[in-house]
């Protein structure tokens, strides 16, 4: 009988290689995966002369050990894919997954009727290679792990713990719904955006058009019924033919600063420093541990709600966090987790969370019943960040009308009170 050497990872991370006996490579796959251990790399020893078969590398879970390297599954691209499967697939696939699934069909016989009738190439490309792993013995949470692009470390072990737990159906209508809020979240931040940014560009498009077509023709004309123009169009003036002269460098200058400062802001102390910042301005401040402490809601009672650890949900979650000030306070408050500390308290010395979110969580500790704390607190928080998205959208739109307002209006009083300096002095 053949002998497959193989490296694998145990349910608590910890990675292991020896060799197992079996009549194929799947029989080998199923084996490892009875005995609780995820697959990281497994091929055939080569015997009587006889060349090794190919190596099924399995890409490992999040943070894996660095003394346990193992190579990048096959790219999309040499699939004959231009373009691989990204983050936007995960969504569409596991709602597609979970309908074929309530219906009663097997995980691997519905990616298989998906990998040949569906028609959306990357969502084509991800069954495909999907059902490529499942037909050679993998699970289907083995098999995301191939495609780390396309599904992040908490659905592959929250699809993990439904396999063991045979609530997989249960575990992705979870999943989906938990993937539907986030997408809401980004709709409505877009959404509430849009039309600032909108109102923005107009406004500036108005203020170059006065400044750079019709300032220069009112200009020849005072210029030609001679006299002393008044400040306000003295000026207007200035600030037209600074910017007519001075502008290009000015839209380099501008340029070059912008790309400065972002190279900062994607190093660390820039990113710490920037987010610091914005915690303490007004609007954006707020909003910020809003979405922080919606994050973590939301993650946390999933991962705790589908049978993850506490450790692996605390990981999980941390990473979910965008304010890097946030971050680091969360990963202290699961260090004193970890020592036994209540989250609660762990979270109130860092002064980083609302004392309301903090009471409620200690509520939910104290009877037990730490999700649906949990999920009570995220559905307040989404609907505080809906109000918060409003007054923000509110504020921004009336502000640049009221800068477009007082502008316009600057300019009809310098030009009104140009003509009629220039009338009066003319009559003179």
């Amino acid at each position: 009988m053949p002998r497959f050497s193989y490296t694998a990872r145990d349910r608590a991370g910890i990675s292991s290689s020896s060799s197992i006996e079996a009549a194929s490579r799947k029989e080998a796959l199923r084996l490892l995966s009875a005995r609780g251990l995820t697959p990281l790399r497994i091929d055939e020893d080569a015997a009587l002369g006889k060349k090794p078969a190919r190596t099924v590398r399995m890409q490992p879970q999040a943070n894996p050990p660095e003394s346990h390297a193992t190579a990048q599954p096959p790219s999309p691209r040499r699939r004959g894919v231009t373009k691989g499967p990204s983050r936007r697939e995960r969504l569409p696939f596991l709602t597609a997954l979970e309908d074929l699934t309530s219906s009663g069909l097997s995980a691997g016989e519905a990616i298989r009727l998906l990998s040949v009738r569906i028609k959306e190439p990357q969502l084509r490309a991800l069954s495909g290679g999907l059902w490529e792993r499942i037909g050679e013995g993998a699970s289907l949470s083995t098999a995301m792990l191939a495609f780390p692009e396309v599904f992040d470390s908490a659905s592959v072990n929250l699809i993990q713990a439904g396999e063991a737990t045979g609530s997989l159906n249960d575990v992705l209508k979870r999943i989906i719904a938990h993937l539907t809020e986030q997408r809401e979240l980004r709709r409505q931040l877009v959404s509430a955006l849009a039309y600032p940014v909108f109102m923005m560009f107009v406004a500036v498009g108005v203020i170059l058009f006065f400044l750079f077509y019709l300032l220069p023709k009112l200009q020849t004309l005072l210029s030609a019924l001679g006299g002393e123009l008044p400040a306000s169009t003295r000026i207007l003036v200035a600030t037209s033919d600074f910017l007519i002269h001075y502008g290009v460098f000015l839209l380099i200058g501008g340029a070059m600063a912008t790309i400065a400062f972002w190279r900062w802001y994607k190093t660390r102390p820039g990113r710490e420093a920037i987010d610091a910042a914005m915690l303490k301005l007004p609007l954006i401040g707020p909003f910020a541990v809003s979405r922080t402490v919606l994050s973590i809601s939301q993650t946390l009672s999933v991962l705790l709600e589908n049978g993850i650890t506490t450790v692996e949900a605390l990981r999980m979650t941390a990473r979910q966090i965008v304010n890097t000030v946030h971050h680091r306070a969360f990963d202290e408050a699961s260090n004193r987790v970890l020592e036994g500390e209540a989250l609660s308290q762990a979270l109130g010395r860092t002064a980083c969370f609302p004392d309301l979110v903090l009471d409620q969580l200690s509520v939910g500790e104290n009877t037990g019943n730490i999700v649906p704390a949990l999920k009570k607190v995220s559905l307040t928080y989404q609907q505080k960040i809906s109000q918060q998205l409003n007054v923000f959208t509110k504020i921004i739109a009336s502000g640049v009308l009221m800068s477009v307002f007082v502008f316009v209006g600057f300019i009809a009083y310098a030009i009104v009170s140009a003509v009629f300096q220039l009338s009066s002095s003319f009559k003179m």
